[in-house]
């Protein structure tokens, strides 16, 4: 769907030239919920922007569908756009329209009929749960209405690609909920494509299926959103994981376990999938002498995917015993890590 290869941009007018965006490379599903995640002036919005060439890179490519971005005409290029639909952080509403008309503005700049115009209005109202409030004017509706407004302008034109620049970070918790849940709803039922950029792990961790995180122009690390939370590599992804408080455990905040007067082996165990809510450990260990006590344990869901992390203490029985039981839980498809001998 996307390809993106050795991506570079660097703004020719910042003393030293350095680059924004460097050695970037990206291959983004058909479908999937991407997201991008890094601090502020990580390069996650350059890169989004280059995607529709808001931002022209200095080199490399970028290829949606098997057409490169950077060699489109002017023409091409507007064509395409119409098909990458794109919200914005601040919403960037006409605040002299109302919200009938904020839709139907890419609408009319395609040229379509006024008849269509309106059907198409009425539909992206259901969609986006705004049936009441077509003739209201942005100012009018909370922060959340208007990027409701947003979400139904870039769908306007049935894209195939939607691009969300920190699209909740202006908005309370509550709401950041209820948006993340309408773009999932979209992904699930038109089957578009979403890129998003963000700073929050909450973000990625609701709706995204895979991950990019972004430190000074670079990719450091990627891979499936699970994966990257349970195993993070990068201080900036433990960082990032860190700041979720049920990812304690696998963020290196056990260290406090490890280090206390312990006499047993420690290991962490990590569950994925509908293992989490089955007695294995128990049936792994009833049948031997070992015995063990949780001493830090989480249960959770990543969109609808069931997961658990456990640090635990085993104990009794001989060493090999306990290597046995480990090897056993790992037979069984279980993550385990020996955190001390």
């Amino acid at each position: 769907m996307i390809h993106i290869e050795n991506l570079q941009k660097v703004y020719e007018d910042i003393p030293g030239h350095v680059p924004a965006i460097q050695q970037i490379h990206l291959q983004i599903n058909r479908g999937e919920i991407f997201g991008i995640i890094g601090h502020s002036g990580a390069g996650k919005s350059t890169l989004l922007r280059c995607v529709n060439l808001l931002e022209r890179p200095s080199s490399g490519t970028i290829q949606i569908d098997g057409e490169e971005m950077t060699r489109l005409d002017s023409r091409q290029l507007q064509a395409k756009r119409r098909k990458i639909g794109m919200i914005f952080q601040h919403f960037n509403l006409l605040s002299s329209s109302t919200v009938a008309e904020n839709i139907a503005f890419p609408l009319k700049l395609a040229g379509m009929e006024q008849a269509k115009i309106q059907a198409r209005i009425q539909e992206l109202l259901d969609l986006v749960g705004l049936q009441e409030h077509a003739n209201k004017y942005p100012n009018q509706l909370s922060g959340g209405q208007k990027q409701r407004v947003g979400i139904a302008r870039a769908l306007a034109n049935h894209p195939d690609i939607l691009l969300c620049d920190e699209a909740t970070s202006a908005l309370d918790p509550q709401t950041t909920k209820a948006i993340l849940a309408l773009l999932l709803d979209i992904n699930q039922k038109l089957g578009i494509t979403i890129l998003l950029i963000t700073h929050e792990m909450q973000v990625i961790r609701a709706i995204c299926d895979r991950v990019a995180v972004m430190e000074k122009g670079l990719i450091v690390e990627t891979g499936k959103v699970l994966d990257v939370f349970l195993k993070p590599q990068h201080p900036v992804t433990k960082d990032f994981v860190g700041q979720v408080s049920d990812f304690s455990t696998s963020s290196g905040n056990d260290q406090g376990i490890i280090q206390s007067d312990r006499h047993g082996t420690l290991i962490r165990i990590t569950y994925i999938g509908e293992q989490t809510y089955e007695p294995i450990l128990f049936e792994t260990v009833k049948s031997t002498n070992v015995s063990f006590a949780i001493l830090q344990g989480t249960i959770s869901s990543m969109k609808s995917v069931p997961y658990g992390q456990l640090v635990v203490e085993l104990t009794g029985g001989h060493q090999e015993e306990i290597a046995s039981v480990i090897a056993k839980l790992e037979q069984e498809g279980i993550d385990v890590e020996v955190l001390t001998p």
